[in-house]
């Protein structure tokens, strides 16, 4: 049965990926760091790795802050809804499914970008990075979501693109979903995922042979 459904933001229902990407590999040319392809980013940031620290060493505390300076200059000029992903929230909604954001993405950010959509309104519980909050795959903004939406995480099902995202449903006893994109689903299973698809129509028309 599935009471509730959680969700990652970047590569799964929006592409927000062209920001960070461009943010990321001026601060690497800054840096005296080789770039990164789209695709490097998008795995990287899937793994639950991209620390400043793995990829700047000591000085990542500065490199942080002026990746975040590029970033912010026109980030919610440039995100993308995916396809199909408006009319799963409807859907949702619609059928009083519960609904929260699971995000590696700063919870001020992550609800910038919400609000930017018009998407708040679809979702009752928005988990972003805050300090002191672990982060997937760490299993613990899965289980805070299903802990503020009160429903056991065996219930759920998250929906993620990336390993950070299998292994942190997995861990906290959810359902992990995958969506292929910089990972195939031979990797996304590996990990954890119990189906994988190729896009949110492809999630939102299995979810519908779920939930009655």
């Amino acid at each position: 049965m599935i009471k509730a459904v959680l969700l990652d933001m970047d590569g799964t229902i929006v592409d927000a990926f062209p920001p960070i990407i461009r943010a990321l590999n001026q601060t690497f040319i800054e840096y005296g760091l080789p770039q990164m392809s789209a695709k490097e980013v998008k795995r990287h940031t899937g793994k639950g790795d991209c620390s400043m620290k793995a990829l700047f060493g000591d000085r990542r505390e500065e490199a942080a802050a002026r990746f975040l300076e590029i970033h912010d200059e026109d980030y919610l000029e440039q995100i993308k809804p995916l396809t199909g992903a408006e009319t799963l929230f409807r859907w949702l909604q619609d059928n009083s499914i519960p609904t929260a954001i699971v995000t590696s993405k700063s919870q001020m950010r992550a609800e910038a970008q919400l609000d930017a959509l018009n998407w708040t309104k679809y979702f009752d519980v928005v988990i972003g990075k805050l300090d002191g909050r672990p982060e997937k795959p760490d299993p613990g903004p899965v289980l805070l979501a299903c802990q503020e939406l009160n429903i056991d995480p065996q219930y759920t099902v998250m929906v993620g693109d990336g390993i950070a995202d299998m292994k942190s449903a997995t861990r906290a006893g959810s359902r992990a979903l995958g969506l292929c994109d910089a990972f195939s689903a031979e990797e996304l299973t590996k990990v954890g995922a119990s189906r994988c698809f190729d896009s949110l129509t492809e999630v939102h028309t299995w979810l519908k042979t779920q939930i009655n």
